[in-house]
């Protein structure tokens, strides 16, 4: 079954197409700034490759620029880490869909099906149909409660999908703040005029991805234990005793 475009659970919801998109503006992202590090240096050598910038300038200059390029290799490097769990997200998302449609569903029109006011459109009576109808009875309620199981276990999955998207959002967001960085100090290094006290402001913009990336990956890391807890919750709800009795699904004999 192909999964819908956008599925929502509880509080969460993840579009596909939104996340595969983010996550390739992100890499494109990288890669610019790859690009990036290798005209930063050559660019910043030849502003300072004038007669008439003073020594103690250009070495002013050339300490900023390989802090930059330090700044940006370090971030793409993280990035790039990053990224290998890139497709995860995407798999939470289809295994969402699977317990929605293949488990949910199916527990929950088995439930509506086995409810004791199902039977009374037939005038089925005798012996037969009171043993039939105390064999059923803890039917629905078992049914019912896989179907709990199936939008818990489907919300944690969309939850981390979700939290997934964000995360690769506030990546993106930390990419372009570098990118942007970079541009203006080799834009600024072919122009005429340049100062080091501005190609200082550019290293201290750059500098702040560090603990941005550190939030960002702790961030995720919260919503990520978040559904662990509710998983563990997921599986003591399997257990159910009163669904389940003795943690078995009841007996459909008389």
């Amino acid at each position: 079954m192909t999964p819908a475009s956008v599925i929502t659970v509880g509080h969460a919801d993840f579009s596909p197409a939104t996340y595969e998109a983010t996550v390739e503006s992100l890499r494109a992202g990288v890669r610019t700034l790859s690009g990036q590090l290798t005209e930063l240096p050559r660019a910043a050598s030849h502003a300072v490759g004038h007669a008439w910038v003073p020594g103690w300038l250009a070495d002013a200059v050339r300490s900023c620029t390989d802090r930059l390029v330090a700044l940006g290799r370090d971030l793409a490097a993280r990035v790039g880490e990053l990224l290998t769990g890139a497709a995860a997200p995407v798999l939470f998302f289809v295994r969402a869909n699977d317990w929605v449609t293949d488990v949910g569903a199916p527990a929950s029109r088995v439930a509506g099906a086995l409810q004791p006011s199902a039977l009374h459109t037939t005038p089925w009576e005798g012996a037969a149909a009171t043993a039939y109808r105390a064999a059923v009875a803890g039917q629905a309620p078992a049914a019912a409660q896989v179907h709990a199981v199936a939008t818990a276990v489907a919300t944690s999955l969309t939850t981390c999908a979700a939290a997934g998207l964000a995360f690769y959002v506030a990546l993106g967001v930390i990419v372009a703040k570098v990118v942007t960085a970079l541009a203006v100090a080799i834009a600024a290094f072919g122009s005429a005029v340049f100062s080091w006290a501005g190609v200082l402001l550019v290293v201290e913009e750059a500098a702040v991805t560090s603990g941005m990336v550190v939030a960002a990956v702790a961030g995720l890391m919260a919503v990520q234990g978040a559904a662990a807890t509710a998983t563990v919750h997921v599986t003591n709800a399997t257990g159910q005793s009163s669904a389940f009795p003795h943690g078995h699904w009841p007996s459909a004999t008389a």
